[in-house]
């Protein structure tokens, strides 16, 4: 008989867990949550044992050893600080060998040059461009500024991490310059179409197209002449004959600089 009765009571135990079961699936969503929130509050402590004795049993290394040492993420993070480490070293052995050949002559000792990114170019018809250092580099306005070995421009505008460079192209640009093969200093003015005009230079001097035109030289800011772009035009002066209409193109692609040099001339401390 009492065999009989434990056979019926797990027969309606049995239904029971069924019939709650169905309860479950078919009730709303937010009831079954709330079900749920409260489950995991009564058994919070039970369930936060369960979890620290998983992830206590589970295998740190991965096979690369140094599980035993730190843990999983602990690791992820130096090798993640390493790589950032080695790639910014890997950049900065890359500057110094572009600066090496600068460095080298001797006209350049005393004299620092900050590397610097293109962030953007400026100005219309993008007459500016503007590089991530400034102030805290060392940079201040009229300093020159190199591309590709060549002077493209000054130093215009700075703050403490950016500076603007105005490049001689510019139609507010004037900087002394003089002609290859001439022994005459003149003023370059940018005409704002990637070119600049040299003025007021007599027609009785010779100049032909393809010849260097050298950023003259600027006490503080520039201790030797440097190529700043060449003739390819040359024909006598509209208003005077006896003026030549001198145009300069720059000596490289400015459009296509990613990285430009600020020269600093006896840079403090």
């Amino acid at each position: 008989m009492a065999r009989r009765q434990n056979r019926v009571s797990e027969r309606i135990l049995l239904f029971w867990f069924f019939l709650t079961g169905l309860i479950f699936l078919f009730s709303p969503q937010n009831l079954t949550n709330k079900f749920q929130f409260a489950f995991a509050r009564v058994f919070s402590w039970p369930l936060s044992i369960g979890r620290d004795i998983s992830l206590s049993a589970r295998p740190e290394s991965g096979g690369d050893g140094f599980g035993a040492v730190v843990s999983r993420r602990k690791y992820n993070r130096l090798r993640n600080h390493l790589a950032n480490i080695t790639e910014w070293l890997a950049q900065e052995r890359q500057k110094v060998e572009e600066l090496s050949g600068l460095h080298d002559r001797p006209v350049w000792k005393g004299a620092n040059f900050v590397l610097a990114d293109v962030i953007t170019v400026a100005g219309n018809p993008h007459n500016r461009l503007i590089i991530n250092r400034g102030e805290s580099d060392g940079l201040a306005k009229e300093q020159f500024v190199l591309g590709d070995y060549s002077i493209i421009g000054t130093i215009s505008d700075v703050d403490s991490r950016t500076a603007v460079v105005k490049l001689f192209t510019d139609p507010t640009s004037k900087i002394a310059v003089k002609i290859e093969g001439l022994n005459v200093d003149r003023v370059m003015q940018g005409n704002g179409n990637d070119s600049a005009s040299v003025q007021h230079l007599a027609a009785k001097h010779k100049v032909k197209t393809g010849v260097v035109v050298y950023a003259g030289k600027k006490p503080g800011f520039l201790d030797v002449p440097m190529i700043i772009g060449t003739v390819v035009e040359c024909k006598r002066g509209a208003e005077n004959p006896l003026l030549w209409d001198i145009i300069v193109r720059p000596a490289c692609d400015i459009e296509r600089l990613s990285t430009v040099n600020v020269i600093i001339m006896n840079p403090q401390g």
